[in-house]
């Protein structure tokens, strides 16, 4: 009887479940930083700090205690994955940005004298491609004769790019005509018009991944803007990735003018 008790007292002491409390650690960055240049080629090796603070703000938003249980899930998980490539990804930009090099691309368009297939890689949240429309309709294009895919890593920067609303910030280049011609104004908001948009197929791709290769060829790259996160290594091995998409090697890809250097 008595041994029966004891027994059953030492199986309830060791069936007890202790919850373990994890402890907040947002103190070394450095392996998501690889991770995201492994898997972006975006180079945070000189801001490491700002990297830090995003990071931070990202876990506890969602509850999440360390780094480390952030990669873990980010290895696990392919949509908390692509969550957190939309929140480093920078979608800044603007219409007409650049816009010298819109105009030498219409006025080499406008000498093909054929329909022209344009990249745009990446295209943000699609003032960079819908410039490329704007321009080409602007110069007496017919929409027929020309077609721009564009690509962008991040899902949520192709969501706001598929809808197309702007504020004045973004519209700022564009003269008081083709704003009117070419948007809907309302609420404070440039809205694109539907025959724009129409105009370019937007696609989630990686540009260092085999699916981008598979776009095919094209007569015109455009790819402002995304070289200047990588380091020298991964900024090569992009150019040449971009201009093997070119059917003609001769033309080169359309860069940003602070991204090659």
């Amino acid at each position: 009887m008595f041994s029966i008790f004891f027994k059953n007292k030492k199986d309830k002491k060791t069936d007890e479940k202790h919850e373990i409390v994890e402890v907040e650690d947002y103190n070394d960055v450095t392996p998501i930083a690889i991770y995201i240049k492994e898997q972006t080629g975006i180079n945070f090796d000189k801001q490491l700090d700002i990297l830090k603070s995003k990071m931070t703000s990202f876990c506890k938003i969602r509850y999440i205690k360390s780094f480390k249980t952030c990669l873990d899930r980010v290895h696990s998980d392919p949509a908390f994955k692509q969550e957190l490539i939309n929140y480093l990804t920078t979608n800044e930009t603007y219409f007409y940005r650049e816009h010298r090099q819109i105009e030498d691309f219409v006025k080499d368009a406008k000498s093909l004298h054929k329909k022209i297939d344009v990249l745009c890689a990446p295209c943000s949240t699609g003032e960079e491609p819908y410039s490329l429309v704007i321009a080409l309709l602007e110069a007496g294009i017919p929409s027929r004769e020309f077609h721009i895919t564009a690509i962008d890593i991040s899902t949520e920067a192709l969501d706001l790019a598929k809808e197309a609303v702007y504020k004045e910030r973004n519209v700022k280049n564009l003269t008081p005509e083709i704003r009117v011609k070419y948007f809907d104004h309302k609420n404070n908001t440039y809205i694109l018009k539907e025959h724009v948009k129409d105009l370019v197929t937007f696609k989630q791709v990686n540009v260092f991944e085999r699916e981008f290769l598979e776009l095919g060829k094209f007569d015109y790259v455009f790819s402002r803007n995304m070289l200047i996160y990588f380091d020298k290594e991964t900024k090569q091995k992009a150019k040449e990735i971009l201009e093997s998409m070119l059917k003609d090697k001769d033309k080169g890809v359309y860069f940003g003018h602070a991204d090659l250097y």
